[in-house]
């Protein structure tokens, strides 16, 4: 599953499109971490992007930071439009020029993590919570956030045969994507909010979670094993396609309606040795942001070119438009969403209290939104020490 489109900027020449007008371990962690891994191995960490229609090397141009390629991984995502627009319309490609933009996709957070910590992937696109468990079990030595990517695009859907309001939740499946995931720990949240005990590990209690993988959930969805689900987009969207309701939007739950879904790694050798290239990355990232703030439309139809490119299929409408108004681009981490996220583990017993501080640098990210005439963004306290 990869990313990219053609139209590239030679040499020398800006690579900007026009400006728009301005404007959180125990064993829990340890099954996270090896079964998609397990998983993967057939295929490695992550699908290479092969000839899709992304631009190549600028033929000519100077290397950046001496590199030959820049290894880059995303997931096939709507909420990773970032990255998915960014390739397939050159952004990443024009701002490295002579060094090869290298695409991976992934289907987990944990096999991201340890393409990261196996050196073959040098900058990713992923969750909060394989985040904070990379970063924490690795005792704060692997990685780095360095950028925000997008906030929101999260929703509990559930049939209303069955479920009519929060009370009805009680007594029901939910499925979730993954033991430990960003949305699991947000349900359990949820639900111990509601006054449900449920235990973390198996999933039962006065709900049932039910671990299911996105792209089943819509099947598990139709045939009845579930009653609902708390996932990402565009499975939220393909829920309400086969006829779900959407009883909560997780945006209602958070400050000002904004969290982190997605953000910006590196490891912390690749920060080290080549800041240059992570800052043109970065450089590029905030431009692809705001290029999709000025082109709504256009920047749908890129992200679902890639997506299709990447996976075979492209979303049909009826789940692409409301999936895609359902979460924003940011380039701002929201690092304050991310102690809280992290806080939400602890208190579900999937995670040891970890030392954040030190998990952002957000310093090349703040010298480019400079550059762009744009505010800093803040690391809330959790920066490199």
């Amino acid at each position: 599953m990869g990313l990219l489109t053609q139209g590239l900027a030679r040499a020398g020449r800006d690579p900007r499109p026009p400006r728009p007008a301005a404007s959180a371990p125990r064993r829990a962690l340890a099954v996270l971490a090896v079964l998609p891994l397990l998983a993967l191995a057939a295929c490695g960490y992550g699908s290479q992007a092969e000839d899709d229609g992304t631009p190549g090397a600028v033929a000519g141009a100077p290397k950046t930071d001496g590199l030959d390629s820049v290894r880059i991984g995303y997931f096939g995502n709507i909420t990773h439009a970032t990255a998915l627009v960014g390739a397939r319309k050159g952004f990443f490609q024009r701002a490295l020029g002579g060094t090869e933009a290298k695409y991976a996709v992934f289907n987990a957070g944990p096999s991201e993590i340890e393409a990261l910590n196996s050196g073959s992937l040098d900058i990713g696109w992923i969750g909060p919570s394989p985040a904070i468990n990379g970063y924490a079990r690795s005792g704060g030595e692997n990685l780095r956030i360095v950028s925000g990517s997008a906030s929101g695009g999260v929703k509990l859907v559930v049939n209303p045969a069955r479920i009519r309001s929060v009370r009805d939740v009680e007594g029901k499946r939910i499925a979730t994507p993954q033991l430990g995931n960003t949305q699991d720990v947000a349900f359990l949240n949820w639900a111990a909010g509601q006054g449900w005990k449920v235990d973390a590990q198996s999933g039962k209690g006065d709900v049932t979670v039910v671990r299911s993988d996105n792209k089943v959930t819509p099947d598990a969805y139709r045939s009845g094993s579930v009653d609902g689900a708390w996932v990402p987009e565009p499975t939220a969207s393909k829920l309400v396609a086969e006829g779900g309701k959407v009883l909560l939007d997780e945006a209602d739950l958070w400050p000002d309606k904004k969290f982190v879904i997605t953000n910006v790694i590196v490891s912390q050798e690749f920060l080290e040795k080549h800041p240059k290239a992570v800052e043109t990355v970065l450089r590029a990232s905030v431009r692809a942001n705001e290029w999709i703030e000025a082109n709504p439309d256009a920047a749908k139809a890129a992200a679902n070119e890639q997506l299709a490119a990447d996976t075979g299929k492209a979303l049909p409408a009826d789940v692409l438009d409301p999936a895609w108004r359902s979460f924003q681009v940011t380039d701002d981490p929201l690092a304050a969403t991310l102690g809280a996220q992290a806080g939400h583990a602890v208190r579900a017993g999937l995670l040891d209290r970890p030392d954040l501080k030190g998990i952002y640098d957000l310093a090349p990210l703040n010298k480019v939104l400079k550059g762009e005439g744009e505010p800093a963004v803040d690391d809330a306290g959790l920066g490199v020490r």
